[in-house]
């Protein structure tokens, strides 16, 4: 495809032809549009939109030229600018692809630009501060659960200096891009040949009748080689990892995760732990010294992401660590390898495929803020866990005053367990799994944000959407969220845009997930009051699905968090739970004094429980055996501490065993009454 420049666009045409005076005009006074100029831009020819491309030609177009990075805050909000505004909140730096307004639209974060009226002379500009081939436009309406605004058509305009603008033209007319229907689904315009310029001008030809000039925009362009660029984006890093930075199709993740497992047979092993509801098989890949094999004293440690199947990059991310482990350890890397042998891990990179392979197929521009979030029957995966926060808060309240109210390991509403309940085949499967494997720690990979969030996520005032919901490890918690934003390269960054309408740097790039939105029965919250495991959802872009040439970047952006998060398995104590024959205790109960909320051990007695630095009082007890209690440390250095029980059997216990074996009931007795049927038969 030729390739135009805008000064070979400019000498088409002689320098004395009124268009090219009419320009200067507009561009220096843009309040004023002639009647002269309005009526040539009348004329020109409407170009058809193109919602949906070919996978194999919107890939070809996107990487021939990738978006500037208006969604993904590579474009700084200096660089853009407008002609008039409605306000702040709608101003030309809110006018980026897919950014969301939330629930309350107010002066400071509403979701697109809209021009301060409704006529021709209106604009949106970007300055890519540097020449730039420019492919083409993707535009949406604006984002508001109160306002239906969208621009129909628009002309596209650039220039070198800001002053002299050239219209993209088909050869002989100006062109008119017919842009969107609605105001969510993204609409994308490439034009006939790339130009070559700085600026891009955007200028509603027609918008919605009963609404205003609005727009999101993303803009595909190339930067020009230019050694001499003043400008250069902030902390640049290029990535040195030799991995595979691309968008996978389902067939084609299945293909990248059978490469690595015949890279590293020894430390690899491909699993499924079920089956969406098309069929499509959930893949997962464990890594440790002894795959298969859940060892005992060894931590079980998962990420997962996908359930939101347009959450792309979380996904891409799981595939990248996989490759950058098996890599890392045949190179001997000493930090891979210690968490390789001293820990298995589960990578389930894609809980929802069915939605993934719906954005999949439509590209990374066009696929706007929802589709494919879903299943395929409709059911949003993250919130589709049992409620047992309502459970055990109203447990609570009935039994206030009572000490023995369970606190861990809740069982199961019957209702949810029924084939009437709405329940999609994905969450069943992820329980199971959750189920089956003695998990330590979790993180599930989340998009469309930067923060982390920790448990509670459900409120619990009814009346409230916004309210700090502590658990028992709140500080625990706290540290694990932490751990993961402070060493993330932008999510504690006081001077970083926001993403849509919070400040996370503020807090330190983590908040509790109740104070951010309720949500009932979230995996975080079921994970934690089911079984042992403590889970945390990492928000690891802004851009929910980010084009390719932006994953090396987010890849860096991730990368040490992602490694520093899976060695927090490895905090506060762990122990096995054994009788005086040296057998281990499953599903002895482990308290810390001080913490309403106990953990079990595993099949075999081994149990681990996260703590921060301090010292504990613990109590291992389990049915039929006397308690024991002991005072373990846990101290600042990486590594949990050993601290072993030994229980011994109860006399009652013991009777009962006795009675068992030789075929007769088992005696039922209280204690006190226990004590007293033995003082008589002393007596006798």
């Amino acid at each position: 495809m030729e390739t135009v420049s805008l000064a070979d666009a400019a000498y088409r045409e002689p320098v004395e032809d009124d268009d090219y005076y009419l320009q200067e005009i507009i561009s220096r006074q843009p309040y004023y549009y002639p009647e002269e100029r309005r009526r040539s831009l009348e004329v020109p020819v409407e170009r058809e939109p193109k919602t949906k491309l070919k996978k194999d030609k919107e890939r070809r177009l996107a990487a021939e030229c990738p978006p500037l990075g208006l969604e993904a805050l590579r474009v700084d909000d200096f660089q853009l600018h407008a002609s008039t505004v409605q306000r702040y909140g709608l101003g030309a730096h809110r006018g980026r692809l897919n950014i969301q307004a939330g629930i309350f639209e107010d002066d400071f974060y509403d979701g697109a630009w809209c021009a301060g009226r409704n006529d021709y002379s209106q604009w949106f500009e970007v300055d890519a501060r540097r020449l730039t081939k420019f492919t083409g436009v993707v535009t949406q309406g604006r984002n508001s659960l109160w306002s239906s605004d969208w621009v129909t058509s628009y002309c596209v305009l650039l220039s070198n200096d800001s002053y002299s603008w050239v219209t993209v033209n088909n050869g002989s007319d100006d062109m008119i891009f017919k842009a969107n229907q609605e105001k969510e689904i993204p609409v994308l315009n490439d034009f006939p040949t790339p130009v070559v310029a700085r600026y891009i001008r955007i200028n509603p030809r027609s918008w919605y009748p009963d609404g205003d000039i609005c727009m999101r925009v993303e803009i595909l362009g190339c930067p020009m080689p230019d050694p001499n660029n003043y400008y250069r984006r902030r902390n640049e890093v290029t990535t040195t990892d030799d991995l595979d930075f691309k968008h996978h199709s389902y067939k084609e993740m299945r293909q990248l995760m059978k490469i690595v497992n015949e890279q590293c047979p020894n430390i690899t092993r491909i699993y499924n732990i079920g089956k969406s509801y098309q069929g499509m098989k959930l893949y997962a890949i464990e890594i440790s010294d002894n795959p298969g094999v859940h060892e005992v004293g060894e931590p079980e440690f998962r990420y997962s992401s996908g359930a939101h199947g347009n959450e792309v990059l979380g996904r891409e991310l799981l595939l990248l660590l996989m490759q950058f482990m098996c890599q890392e350890y045949l190179a001997g890397n000493p930090r891979v390898k210690h968490l390789v042998e001293e820990t298995r891990i589960h990578f389930l990179p894609s809980i929802n495929p069915d939605g993934y392979e719906k954005v999949y197929e439509v590209g990374s521009e066009l696929v706007g803020w929802s589709l494919g979030r879903w299943t395929h029957d409709g059911i949003d995966i993250m919130h589709n866990f049992p409620d047992l926060n309502s459970v055990l808060w109203e447990g609570e309240e009935r039994r206030r005053g009572y000490k023995n109210v369970n606190n861990h390991h809740l069982p199961i509403p019957e209702w949810y367990l029924s084939d009437n309940a709405t329940v999609a085949v994905e969450t069943r499967a992820v329980i199971a799994w959750m189920e089956k494997i003695p998990f330590v720690l979790g993180g599930n990979l989340q998009g469309g944000e930067l923060v982390v969030t920790y448990p509670f996520d459900m409120t619990r005032s009814s009346t409230k959407v916004h309210e700090y919901s502590a658990t028992p490890d709140d500080h625990v918690f706290r540290w694990l969220a932490f751990s993961y934003a402070s060493t993330h390269r932008l999510m504690t960054d006081a001077n970083r845009r926001v993403c849509h309408t919070d400040d996370f740097a503020k807090e330190d790039g983590t908040i509790n997930g109740a104070s951010w939105h309720t949500a009932a029965g979230s995996m975080n919250d079921f994970s934690y009051l089911h079984t042992n495991s403590f889970e945390i959802s990492m928000y690891v872009g802004c851009d929910k699905f980010p084009h390719e040439s932006e994953l090396p970047d987010q890849w860096e952006n991730n990368r040490e968090s992602l490694l520093v998060f899976m060695e927090q398995v490895h905090r506060g104590i762990k122990g096995i739970v054994q009788d005086p024959q040296g057998k281990g205790i499953p599903n002895a109960v482990i308290s810390v004094e001080g913490i309403n909320h106990d953990v079990t051990t595993a099949t075999d007695g081994d149990y681990w429980r996260l703590l921060n630095p301090g010292e504990y009082k613990v109590t291992a007890k389990a049915e039929g055996y006397s308690s024991a209690t002991r005072n373990c440390e846990v101290g600042y250095d990486m590594g949990a501490t050993e601290c072993h029980f030994v229980l011994t059997r109860t006399n009652l216990s013991r009777i009962k065993e006795i009675m068992e074996k030789f075929g007769k009931k088992p005696i039922n007795l209280s204690l006190k009454r226990f004590r007293r049927v033995r003082h008589r038969r002393r007596q006798l």
